[in-house]
């Protein structure tokens, strides 16, 4: 066994004994003060255990042996926490019904499992102002979020209001952590699993499927809605343009009749017998040069004969 023998430092000058000890003190003190800050921390640094500056990526220094502290916080990380139910590594999933048990503001109960992420925005903040950090992120998260379920219809909060829910999470939680000064800020509430209790789902689930044959239903007759009222505007619009049609028409024809009469008037007051005769000439010539009864002749008879025997008609072969 080989046993270790300590120098003799009594035979040391005591100018070496003073280089050693400045050679070991200044070790010590380059140990103490130099340090590394990583491109996604900040660096936040006491004095004599008060706040004194905070310090971004790159080799920095500080006072040796205790008297500047430094405290490396991530501030690009997206940190997240689970509400309800816990995730392991290898992926199995464990409810936690204490959390994720609500009761809505219609007084029913429902199951809520959720996710927040943030980010560390102040590192001084986030440093000194709170103390149990993680915990109170956890209750501020949990608080918001009953709060939010509490004020709602169940059927509202199992389909329409889920991202409701989630927008006005971020906004209540960002101003109740604000209110804190914990420095951080909520950058999104996810909803991950939304379900009513075992012992009712299946009605719940009944009730989602007519909610769903409901919208569908309106669905199919807005549809039908859309194809039905523009094609009867379009007939009611032609209707309207032919019945426009057909008015100026006969107050055309009208007005071209009143024109015609007015000319007649005119040329009957300049010279009634000469207009007499023509208009009776006119007439005249109107009804033998029409079909008459509809069989394509014409029969003339005496106003006194007592009798008359019908002859055949030469022209149309009766």
């Amino acid at each position: 066994m080989v046993k270790f023998t300590p120098p003799n430092l009594g035979k040391l000058k005591p100018a070496t004994i003073g280089l050693i000890a400045a050679g070991i003190f200044l070790v010590a003190a380059m140990g103490t003060s130099v340090f590394i800050v990583d491109q996604a921390e900040e660096a936040v640094i006491t004095r004599l255990g008060r706040y004194y500056v905070t310090r971004g990526p790159g080799l920095r220094f500080k006072l040796p042996f205790g008297i500047d502290r430094s405290f490396l916080v991530n501030v690009r990380a997206v940190h997240s926490e689970q509400f309800g139910f816990r995730t392991a590594p290898g992926g199995a999933h464990t409810a936690f019904r204490s959390e994720s048990t609500m009761l809505t503001g219609d007084l029913n109960i429902v199951d809520v499992e959720w996710i927040i992420q943030y980010r560390i925005v102040d590192s001084r903040d986030w440093t000194f102002n709170v103390m149990e950090r993680e915990r109170t992120i956890r209750d501020v998260s949990r608080s918001v979020i009953n709060m939010l379920v509490g004020d709602r219809a169940i059927m509202d909060i199992l389909s329409p209001a889920r991202s409701e829910i989630e927008i006005a999470g971020i906004y209540l939680m960002n101003e109740t952590f604000e209110h804190y000064g914990l420095g951080i800020n909520v950058m999104a509430v996810h909803l991950q699993n939304v379900t009513p209790p075992a012992m009712v789902r299946a009605a719940f689930e009944d009730v989602n499927m007519a909610i769903q044959d409901m919208n569908r239903l309106i669905n199919e007759g807005q549809q039908i809605f859309n194809e039905e009222i523009p094609r009867a505007r379009g007939e009611a619009e032609r209707t309207i343009l032919v019945a426009q049609g057909y008015a100026t028409e006969r107050v055309n024809r009208a007005l071209g009749n009143a024109t015609r009469f007015n000319s007649v008037l005119a040329e009957y007051r300049n010279a009634p017998d000469v207009t007499r005769q023509r208009l009776y000439f006119e007439m005249m010539e109107s009804v033998f040069t029409s079909n008459g009864n509809g069989n394509g002749g014409l029969t003339l008879i005496d106003r006194n004969l007592s009798n008359f025997i019908p002859l055949m008609n030469i022209n149309n072969g009766r």
